[in-house]
């Protein structure tokens, strides 16, 4: 089904393109193996963020110059994202009527996106609609921000460009792109330009850019438009070009601009934090459910910080075992590391004995695991034992666990076949235990707890 929803998209269907954004939307598990096999076929597209207060004619702005890029031949997508209803969660104006005149264009795609309580301005999958769009073919893709504020300045995060709508005669008319919307400004637009005090908005503006400083060597232009009669649309369309060839011409110099790197890293963090949530949620670590603790706090029972560190904490202990070390019985250490260290290129942490075991140990890390070569001290010790039947090769595979005495009690209810009964002293501080190889399919296991002695 993923295979031929791919296809679609690249071939341009614009079912497929629409099965994809619900499926974003919904976060439907399958979307990330979706995206990834998207984003080598994305990144030729212009993608242009248009932001600003409600009432300053973004819906028009969008309209006239989504027309004009058909005038040109161009495959464009518009993404509007629009408030949510409290109820379904879906876009509040998400028949598009405004923009009828587009709907029956088949080089036209038009998508409404809710914002589901996110802040912003922006949908939750905005940037990765995008991306799709990208994939199949829209050249342009417009995307307008839901204008319920000051603070709608995710719009970098998923735009090349981002264009500012202001309109005269609105009170105080800087006052609405003070707080962040300023900074993130490529070009900005004075709609509704036929109104009085256009000239001392486009003044203040240019106060407020001549004390900006932008370090990728841009000079944001002023347009002003009258979007419901088509004016300055043509000069619009011109600074956007005159932007996207400065953007080009960034990317062939080693000085690529550092917003647009700051963007891609804020990106991956937002990303990052959806993931992490969503796991964590996913396998919820306390016998209370969500809910049970919302409740909790809205009595006033528990403070949230001390809620969040006690789930961070059940989390942690509840945690499923990982993988320690992979042990590996040799005759000689020093043999040994003329492959793993010398050939391989392994670090050496560090050799230790352990005399309970009679074996020296040669620690080598492996990300987050590490390869244990291991030496007897005598013949007659385990590891001498083995090697003197089987010869040099892998010993045991050793798992960690957060409560060792636990797992072993349950392996006991299980009727698993132990070698220890009890945890013993192990390498680097551990308590260690092991299982007998009858029981796991012919692997001797052992079971590790950091830091116990």
């Amino acid at each position: 089904m993923a295979d031929l929803l791919v296809s679609g998209i690249l071939s341009g269907d614009m079912r497929a393109v629409a099965r994809a954004i619900t499926r974003l939307e919904n976060g439907e598990p399958e979307v990330d193996t979706l995206l990834t096999e998207l984003f080598p076929h994305a990144g030729k597209a212009l993608t242009i963020g248009i932001t600003g207060a409600p009432g300053a004619g973004k819906s028009s702005l969008v309209d006239r110059l989504a027309l004009h890029y058909r005038e040109l031949g161009h495959r464009v997508g518009i993404l509007a994202v629009d408030p949510s209803s409290p109820f379904t969660g879906g876009a509040l104006l998400g028949d598009r009527i405004r923009m009828q005149d587009l709907a029956s264009d088949e080089h036209v795609f038009i998508r409404s996106m809710a914002t589901r309580g996110r802040m912003g301005g922006l949908s939750r999958g905005t940037a990765d609609a995008a991306t799709v769009l990208d994939a199949a073919g829209f050249d342009r893709i417009l995307i307008e921000t839901v204008g319920v504020g000051q603070d709608e300045v995710d719009i970098i995060k998923a735009a090349d460009l981002s264009i500012v709508v202001l309109v005269p005669g609105m009170g105080d008319d800087i006052q609405a792109i003070k707080a962040g919307i300023m900074e993130i400004g490529d070009i900005f637009v004075i709609n509704k330009a036929e109104r009085e005090g256009v000239e001392r908005t486009e003044r203040e503006l240019i106060a407020l850019l001549e004390m900006a400083h932008r370090d990728d060597g841009w000079d944001p232009p002023i347009v002003r438009t009258v979007a419901t009669r088509q004016l300055g649309i043509e000069p619009l369309a011109r600074a956007i070009d005159q932007y996207a060839a400065h953007l080009r011409a960034a990317a062939t110099t080693s000085r690529r601009p550092a917003r647009r790197v700051e963007m891609a890293r804020q990106r991956l963090l937002e990303l990052l934090s959806e993931r992490l949530l969503r796991q964590f949620v996913g396998h919820w670590p306390g016998p209370e459910s969500l809910d049970q603790l919302a409740e909790s706090l809205a009595r006033r029972e528990e403070a949230p910080w001390s809620a969040v560190e006690r789930l961070l904490a059940t989390r942690s202990t509840r945690s499923g075992p990982a993988v320690g070390h992979l042990g590996i019985a040799v005759p000689s250490i020093e043999v040994a590391l003329q492959f793993w260290r010398d050939a391989l290129g392994l670090d050496l942490k560090e050799v230790e004995t352990v005399p309970d075991q009679g074996v020296r140990v040669a620690m080598l890390p492996v990300g987050t695991s590490r390869v244990e070569l291991l030496e007897a001290l005598q013949p007659d010790s385990p590891v001498g034992r083995f090697l003197e039947r089987r010869g040099a090769g892998i010993h045991h595979l050793c798992l960690e666990v957060s409560d060792l005495p636990a797992s072993l009690a349950r392996l006991r209810e299980a009727g698993v076949r132990l070698i220890d009964e009890e945890p013993r002293p192990g390498a680097g501080g551990a308590l260690v235990a092991f299982v007998h190889p009858a029981s796991t399919g012919g692997v001797l296991l052992e079971l590790t707890q950091k830091g116990s002695h």
